[in-house]
């Protein structure tokens, strides 16, 4: 069973956190402001710039809830001081990418070229031909987009061709044999 629910948060310098009576999480900081509705179930208690998160029964779907309302809040705070970040790497003869304004452009061995309009929030930079790097101060949005983009040619198992994440190991099989 994890524990997680029943760590406290700590807020650093310079962010702002409030939680109205609807459990809706508004947090400021550097980078931009984030806010979501966290489940109406929880108690939330801010005191000396910590955050710890009550559940009210211990039946499983406030367990559940506990550990999962803990880790968006914790992910709006990182994401408003930091930021998230998701590299992709294109793999295959002739697969390119490239940056027009809010566009990214992919080759990835169609007849046409496929064009990405950037979301609201999000920034992609391509450093060179065959690197994407995706960012942003929600982590959600991050890695919805980076799957988008990967989900376009997912890596394939015989040549190891797509795009993929970086670092991400390709499970290789054998072709046919003659």
């Amino acid at each position: 069973m994890s524990r997680i629910g029943f760590k406290p948060i700590e807020i650093p310098e310079g962010v702002e956190v409030k939680i109205n009576e609807k459990n809706v999480a508004t947090v400021k900081g550097a980078k931009g402001q984030l806010e979501q509705q966290l489940n109406t179930d929880m108690k939330f208690n801010i005191e000396d710039n910590t955050i710890s998160i009550d559940r009210p029964t211990n039946n499983k779907r406030h367990r559940s809830l506990h550990g999962l309302t803990r880790s968006l809040l914790f992910n709006m705070i990182e994401g408003v001081t930091k930021g998230y970040e998701k590299k992709l790497e294109l793999v295959g003869v002739g697969y390119r990418a490239s940056k027009q304004g809010k566009k990214l452009i992919l080759n990835l061995g169609f007849s046409h070229p496929v064009e990405m309009e950037d979301p609201e929030g999000i920034t992609v930079e391509v450093p060179s031909q065959t690197e994407i790097i995706v960012s942003g101060i929600d982590k959600q949005q991050v890695g919805n987009y980076a799957a988008k983009i990967r989900e376009l040619r997912k890596p394939e198992p015989y040549k190891g061709k797509g795009v993929r994440y970086a670092g991400e190991m390709v499970r290789r099989k054998v072709g046919k044999t003659g």
